[in-house]
């Protein structure tokens, strides 16, 4: 189902182009696709170095993400945003642009070289920032702005609800909702300036909204939102579970929004030699399966997930 959605789209794509009309490109179109989001995509404790590797091994279009701190080093009081985890930090951890930005080179070169926009972006980079230092912020706006011809971009309109479209590029930048993140990603872009990322929609609180603006074109929810009380305390899938799924995709959608819910891993619990949460697991193979099948059935574009092979198998053959 989810490739006749795409087919379609391009086809729709190619159609309008044929006659000159605005063309809808399904990687930028929410609700045509369905990505594997690599979740804590980097090492962290000294362990696990290889989970780039595992996800880029499961193919593209995907989407990664790196969680980012701001390191001060206490010896030069220099500071460095880092791939981690959280504290404590040991100084030894990845910057981005090595670890992903450097990894990814030879997938996006290709992407440039073959040119198949329809196809782009081939690899979404979800940014979970665990702290939102104006400095941490300017480092890697600046670091985005070394590979910005990679990106996909939007301008910098006057007004927020005066959203422009997306010029497509291999890779696309997504990060979380915070209000400093917006100020510093959004508000101090000159109007005409390039967007190079794109923040989520306010989940709860005064400011929840779907309202889709410029800068905000997505929705980032817990898995809770479906099954009440979350990953370990989800019984059997209930037909009340996929409404509330599918309706929560379908509003994302309707408002012209991405969605992402996130963590659906399964395992027995007594396994702690993953490093996964225990907050995300159903407690086994069948029962998350059970829910990717839905996730992807329902279309939600980005479903992260720790288990990245088992989950692009069962994209790949939802049977």
């Amino acid at each position: 189902m989810i490739r006749q959605v795409l087919l379609l789209a391009v086809l729709a794509a190619t159609g309008a182009a044929a006659q000159g009309q605005p063309t809808a490109l399904p990687g930028l179109t929410p609700g045509t696709r369905v990505l594997l989001d690599a979740h804590n995509c980097y090492p962290y404790d000294g362990r696990w170095p290889d989970r780039i590797e595992r996800a880029l091994g499961t193919g593209t279009p995907l989407a990664i993400e790196q969680d980012l701190a701001w390191f001060v080093d206490p010896q030069t009081g220099t500071g460095r945003s880092i791939v981690t985890h959280g504290t404590p930090f040991t100084g030894t951890e990845p910057a981005m642009k090595i670890h992903f930005f450097e990894r990814i080179r030879p997938i996006v070169e290709r992407a440039l070289a073959e040119d198949r926009r329809a196809e782009w972006p081939v690899i979404v980079l979800n940014l979970d920032f665990k702290t939102d230092e104006a400095a941490h912020h300017d480092a890697v706006w600046a670091l985005l702005g070394e590979y910005e011809s990679w990106l996909s971009t939007a301008p910098r309109t006057a007004s927020p609800s005066d959203v422009a479209p997306i010029t497509p590029g291999p890779v696309l930048v997504l990060t979380g909702e915070q209000d400093e993140q917006e100020r510093d990603f959004h508000d101090r872009v000159p109007v005409g300036g390039r967007l190079r990322l794109f923040g989520a929609v306010h989940r709860t609180g005064p400011a929840a909204s779907l309202t889709k603006t410029n800068y905000r074109r997505w929705a980032n929810n817990p898995w809770s939102v479906v099954e009440p009380g979350g990953q370990p305390k989800a019984g059997a899938w209930t037909p009340d579970d996929a409404a509330r799924l599918t309706a929560a995709v379908r509003a994302a959608h309707d408002a012209g929004l991405w969605i992402r819910f996130y963590t659906l891993n399964g395992l027995d619990p007594a396994d702690t030699s993953s490093g996964w949460s225990p907050s995300y697991n159903f407690g086994s193979l069948d029962a998350v399966r059970e829910r990717w099948r839905a996730a992807i059935a329902a279309g939600v574009d980005f479903i992260a997930a720790d288990q990245y092979e088992a989950f692009a198998r069962t994209l790949h053959d939802p049977r």
